[in-house]
């Protein structure tokens, strides 16, 4: 059975979540990673995105990411077809992978960006990377120099951090230093082999 020790690790853009799935692998935990299944996915998928999108968004032969990126961001309809070529197969990679995580009978996470949003997965319990809005916003700008305006615009198309708090099993706080960071990411690992290894 697919999913059955998987634990859905997610949070919000510029939460710090790559940073956590590094801490927590740092520790012991094994990890499936939904943007790097993605962009694997993506970069073999040239061709569909040169006929769907036009050659000028590949880049000495490989998808132009963040020209891509920009451009659906700001189509709606782009970002649609974008997603309904690339979840399915996303999906059908975790569920693979998931499959042989199991076998293992330990718990593993699945970093999934838009777990709360889509509602893809049939996974029990989730761990969230939680920064306060305004910090979120803050660390965004700083790292994309993206304006004010172009960051929230992205912020907002996922749901507020606040809500995936609120909704999820466990919370890893990063609203300080990378210090705290480590050691909410210790705690956490020993929440789970306490949990797990009786």
């Amino acid at each position: 059975m697919a999913y059955e020790y998987a634990i859905a690790l997610t949070g919000s853009i510029a939460t710090g979540k790559s940073t956590v799935a590094s801490l927590l692998a740092l520790n012991g935990m094994r990890i499936i990673d939904a943007d790097t299944i993605s962009h694997e996915i993506l970069d073999a998928s040239a061709s569909w995105v040169e006929e769907t999108f036009g050659k000028h968004y590949l880049r000495l032969g490989k998808v132009d990411r963040p020209k891509l990126g920009t451009f659906v961001f700001s189509d709606e309809s782009a970002k649609k077809t974008l997603e309904e070529f690339l979840h399915p197969k996303i999906q059908d990679e975790i569920l693979k992978r998931s499959k042989k995580q199991d076998r293992l009978k330990f718990p593993y996470l699945i970093d999934i960006p838009l777990f709360f949003e889509n509602n893809n997965y049939d996974i029990q319990d989730s761990v969230v990377v939680f920064t306060p809005a305004e910090v979120q916003l803050e660390r965004f700008m700083k790292r994309n120099g993206y304006s004010e305006e172009e960051s929230l615009k992205r912020i907002a198309t996922q749901f507020p951090i606040q809500e995936k708090k609120d909704r999820a099993t466990w919370v890893i706080d990063n609203s300080t230093t990378l210090k705290h960071l480590q050691q909410e990411c210790e705690d956490f690992v020993a929440i789970i082999k306490k949990k797990y290894l009786k």
